[in-house]
């Protein structure tokens, strides 16, 4: 429980992107001022490197996705809509390149501000769902194959893509309402004066003012704010993140058993037992079996979901929880807020590479090249038909996993009429 009078904190920049003022609620007032000019050079150089990596991978993977291929499975369709946020996104971004090399001059007006704002935790919140999203079709792709058959049609895929857009707008859209410009004076030497202080400052020649595009909220605000934002936190960010190590763990379990698992012997067991387990393990184990790729497949997806977490959205969260906490608490020590402000400022911009990290995704779960996992039909041999070989090579894993799909559709239909006289 916070008591006592809170932290007052005036900020030039983003939410905190800028140069604080800390006062107590002791009769004496201490200032701690943050000396973030590095934040000009370090935050458009990271923005700008965005702007160009997002807009050029999530291009390739919607023309890649829309044009050259023809059969679209779940993780394509999920893949889509995360390269589809992802480049809004980076649409947004030389805005704010445009505020940093102004020194926090926000010239583009108050709904802009309110928009660009917006964007970020939209798409930051969109990227998590929809990476949850994969993460839970790759648990149940590869722990439960044979009862979630129909949560793999494409109608039920686009229908859940349609439910995240909706569920993330509604988590996201308060930002329109707590995001804002407003006019705060700067000193000649840098710092921020507080924003009760504007009236008085507008008449003396040290001080000039500039129009501040606020990320969180205003000083007076920033009450009704804080429980909002770890609300956002909690549901955007941890609750998905559990669901995902849940998963995983599952995943990288079976993964390990399926490793380790053996074919029965033959000749062991009773004829119905045998051949059930041929054909299981056949299914499962096979060198030509679309599961091998499917298992490979998963193992990449792991390891780069894991990565994109560690990287982009676990210390930015972290960081932020911290640092909205404390500036609601009373006597916060000038050397503590000076160390969250940094790691919270230098993890924001690593929030934002996920806009073309998740692209890297699409690339890494596909196979570029090799041989085809199933032999053509006979109508399909002619003159042409290495053409097509050729044309399916990219998209390999994709078919193998309808394949596996399809193997696991045929083979819950043989156990199920099995016992029928």
């Amino acid at each position: 429980m916070v008591t006592g009078v809170p932290t007052v904190l005036s900020e030039e920049g983003q939410g905190g992107d800028g140069n604080l003022l800390l006062s107590s609620n002791s009769s004496i007032t201490a200032s701690c001022h943050i000396d973030e000019s590095y934040k000009y050079i370090f935050l458009p150089i990271c923005y700008s490197f965005t702007f160009v990596f997002s807009i050029t991978l999530n291009s390739v993977v919607l023309y890649r996705s829309f044009s050259r291929t023809k059969h679209w499975n779940a993780s394509l369709i999920y893949m889509v809509n995360l390269a589809t946020t992802d480049f809004m996104y980076g649409l947004s971004l030389p805005f704010l390149v445009a505020s940093y090399v102004m020194r926090d001059n926000w010239v583009f007006g108050d709904f802009m501000c309110r928009l660009v704002r917006f964007l970020f935790y939209f798409n930051l919140y969109c990227s998590i769902f929809f990476l949850t999203c994969i993460s839970v079709h790759r648990y149940l792709g590869i722990c439960h194959p044979m009862k979630t058959i129909t949560l793999e049609t494409k109608r039920a895929v686009k229908g859940i893509c349609v439910l995240v857009w909706v569920a993330v707008f509604a988590l996201t859209c308060p930002i329109f309402r707590f995001a804002q410009t407003e006019y705060l004076p700067r000193q000649k030497n840098g710092a921020a004066s507080q924003a009760g202080e504007i009236h008085n400052n507008t008449t003396n020649p040290s001080v000039d003012g500039f129009q501040n595009c606020w990320d969180d909220a205003i000083d007076k605000e920033f009450q009704v704010y804080v429980p909002y934002g770890i609300t956002l936190h909690l549901l955007g960010f941890f609750l998905p993140f559990s669901i995902i190590a849940w998963c995983y763990s599952r995943v990288v379990m079976a993964i390990f058993r399926t490793l380790h698992s053996q074919p029965p012997a033959n000749g062991s067991g009773t004829k119905r037992e045998s051949t059930l387990g041929a054909e299981g393990m056949s299914i499962i184990l096979g060198a030509a079996s679309p599961y091998v790729n499917r298992r490979r497949k998963s193992i990449k997806t792991i390891i780069t979901i894991t990565l994109l977490f560690a990287l982009c959205f676990f210390p930015f969260h972290v960081t932020r929880t911290i640092f909205l906490v404390l500036k609601v608490t009373s006597r916060v020590h000038c050397h503590t807020m000076q160390m969250v402000s940094i790691c919270y400022k230098i993890t924001r911009p690593l929030a934002s590479f996920n806009a073309w990290l998740n692209a890297l995704l699409y690339f890494l779960t596909k196979e570029k090249s090799g041989p085809c996992c199933h032999k053509p039909q006979p109508s399909q041999h002619g003159l042409l038909w290495p053409l097509r070989i050729l044309d399916k090579g990219g998209n390999e894993e994709d078919q193998a996993e309808e394949a596996g799909n399809h193997d696991d559709k045929k083979l819950k239909e043989k156990n199920m009429f099995r016992d029928v006289p």
